[in-house]
């Protein structure tokens, strides 16, 4: 396996990993207000994510930034809780430029903090490389790859439930973000930082 692949595999893994399932919960918590039509809007949410999340990446392998694990790791949950009490509180569909530009915003700036959660592990691995640019780059294109995946199996999921099954949007959207906020509070409260 080269060197390519092998940084692929890692990102791609990262996001789907089960042990870690913040990333999942965070990624549905944005993408709970779009439906599969609305999949161009979902595809710039997933970069602006791995946006923020690369940019973190490479500032923290380079070590220009530096931020205690144990605070990164009460921020991942903030972020989801946050994510889900904005579709809580403005419970609609995404359609407005205004909210679908806040979604934007939040999922790069999240991205960063997000990006910060790995970023330890990641800079021990890259540390042994000559150069970081391409094992970082396709990590991160692995990371895109694992969040389309769980972005194309939510949609699916949402799709057969408020079009064949007959959910109001607008339920679907309460019901998933109060899951996700349940889980991301438990988090919170487990949470070492406290």
């Amino acid at each position: 396996m080269n060197q390519f692949q092998l940084y692929f595999k890692l990102g791609y893994q990262h996001i789907l990993d089960l042990a870690g399932f913040d990333h999942i919960l965070f990624v549905i918590a944005l993408c709970v207000i779009y439906l599969m039509r609305d999949w161009k809007k979902i595809l710039i949410l997933v970069t602006a994510f791995t946006i923020g999340h690369s940019l973190t990446l490479a500032l923290a392998t380079l070590r220009v930034v530096k931020v205690d694990t144990d605070l990164v790791e009460f921020l991942i949950p903030v972020t989801i809780a946050l994510t889900c009490l904005t579709n809580i509180l403005k419970p609609k569909p995404a359609g407005g430029n205004g909210y679908v530009q806040l979604n934007y915003a939040l999922a790069l700036f999240f991205g960063l903090i997000h990006g910060l959660g790995f970023s330890n592990y990641l800079s021990a691995l890259l540390g042994k490389e000559s150069s970081i640019f391409q094992p970082l780059l396709a990590f991160n294109i692995g990371l895109e790859v694992g969040q389309l995946v769980i972005v194309s199996i939510f949609l699916i999921v949402s799709s057969l439930m408020v079009g064949i099954l007959g959910v109001k949007r607008k339920e679907w959207i309460l019901i998933i973000s109060s899951i996700v906020l349940g889980m991301s509070l438990m988090m919170i409260l487990e949470n070492r930082y406290w």
